[in-house]
């Protein structure tokens, strides 16, 4: 793909470009290769937030999966998720993590005070809390901690939208927090008060699949995430229709392969069952 892209533009990326390649390298479960093309970015663009917020995403996600929080059983159960012993992080990663994460959110806001309808800094800024949510809640088991975060990145996607609507990555992060309110308590759903939300699974979904067909950056992910709530809400067939154009799309990810295999043999043995 780097070499491809090296040929294609006579040598030199562009800044769009190399966050392209940055993402990709992720979804192909290669997050060392994704740092560094995030670095290379930073390194030809050092005042744009977003690369530090997208590096930042790459730690993430290489730490989740050596954990292996990125099994779809951690969602699907949630006495996992609810579960308080806390696996044992790499403390360099997490390091790392939160320097990238402090440099995104003072390059952001330096940008939103000049220009505050700025939508690759409200970008940055929505992903770069979104990032400490998912750092707080998964790896160091503080859920509830990690609700100001939550609620942080939500607000910035809905700044960013009432910016610019067909800004669809930033929909994730609204799909997310539907999700969310939508399935917690009534008591906990009034404590936490996303703006602008129904808080229902229905309109998680739908902002979703906005992202999954239109997104740029996070099409992918949203895939996954759609994946695994229809596991947690019962829909096989979805899982595996998203699991298997995941698996397509990106061949070298083990993880889509793994959990398309699960969820066959599932059906398989369901299937099986009823005869």
């Amino acid at each position: 793909m780097l070499l491809l892209l090296t040929l294609l533009t006579g040598g030199a990326f562009g800044a769009e470009t190399l966050l392209d390649v940055t993402f990709d390298r992720m979804y192909r479960h290669n997050f060392s290769g994704a740092v560094e093309a995030a670095n290379t970015f930073i390194g030809q663009h050092p005042e744009d937030p977003l690369g530090y917020t997208v590096r930042a995403s790459a730690h993430l996600f290489s730490e989740l999966d050596r954990l292996q929080i990125l099994e779809s059983e951690f969602f699907g159960n949630n006495k996992r998720i609810t579960d308080k012993r806390k696996p044992k992080p790499d403390l360099a990663l997490k390091g790392a993590i939160f320097r990238s994460l402090e440099i995104a959110r003072r390059l952001g806001r330096e940008r939103l005070g000049v220009k505050p309808d700025d939508t690759n800094a409200l970008f940055a800024l929505c992903l770069a809390a979104g990032v400490e949510t998912d750092y707080l809640a998964l790896v160091e088991k503080r859920q509830f901690g990690s609700l100001t975060h939550a609620k942080e990145s939500h607000a910035w996607a809905v700044k960013l939208l009432a910016i610019d609507p067909a800004f669809h990555d930033a929909h994730l992060t609204t799909g997310l927090s539907e999700y969310l309110l939508g399935s917690v308590p009534f008591f906990v759903r009034w404590f936490l008060k996303f703006e602008q939300a129904e808080g229902t699974k229905d309109a998680a979904v739908r902002n979703l699949q906005k992202v999954a067909a239109s997104g740029r950056y996070l099409r992918p992910f949203a895939k996954v995430l759609l994946a695994i709530i229809h596991l947690r809400e019962k829909r096989p067939a979805e899982v595996e229709r998203l699991l298997g154009e995941l698996s397509r799309e990106f061949p070298e990810n083990p993880l889509f392969r793994k959990e398309l295999e699960k969820i066959s043999r599932r059906k398989e043995a369901a299937s099986g069952g009823t005869r």
